[in-house]
């Protein structure tokens, strides 16, 4: 059974120069991702691609978004991902959740860890994208105390410093056959 393509985009993209008009794929964002857009030029280009109908704004579900937390809290990307890079993974998981193969695209490798993490597909604009997927710890770099990847804190409950993340494990993103 083929499953309908959609494409969901992410601040990256829209700044990347991506063009909603360029495909046929039904196109959706999130509000928040106009939000981070200060560009004049790349506002323009999301705001003429809502007003004629090829980009869809759709603010996703709660459980969605609680899906999206709860895997980037587990892979240790939660804290470099923002309310707009949450709801854009959100929604793409509901879209899949609806039938729909959903394509993140983005060049951000923290929402490209957590979309692989997800099972989503993702596609990067001006990088090269990720070839691993990671699991990240937190440290103090003082005195090298460890932290899980969902510690709530930001700073090192012995000595105050600033945590800092370094991957702790690294598998291969392994590529999908294509029908």
């Amino acid at each position: 059974m083929l499953t309908k393509k959609v494409i969901v985009l992410d601040s990256s993209a829209f700044i990347a120069g991506f063009d909603p008009f360029s495909i046929k794929d039904e196109v959706y964002s999130v509000p928040l991702v106009k939000m981070e857009l200060k560009d004049s030029m790349v506002l323009f280009r999301f705001e003429t691609a809502l007003s004629n109908g090829t980009l869809k704004v759709v603010i996703p579900l709660e459980e969605f978004v609680e899906r999206v937390v709860e895997a980037s809290k587990k892979t240790g990307d939660y804290r470099s991902l923002s309310n707009a890079d949450i709801q854009v993974l959100a929604l793409a998981l509901q879209l899949k959740n609806e039938g729909k193969t959903a394509v993140v695209v983005t060049d951000d490798y923290s929402i490209q860890n957590v979309a692989s993490q997800l099972g989503l597909e993702f596609a990067p604009l001006a990088t090269f994208g990720i070839k691993f997927h990671l699991d990240w710890l937190l440290y103090c770099p003082a005195c090298k105390r460890k932290y899980p990847a969902d510690y709530k804190r930001r700073e090192c409950e012995t000595c105050g410093t600033v945590l800092k993340r370094k991957p702790l494990k690294k598998r291969i993103i392994g590529k999908k056959k294509q029908n």
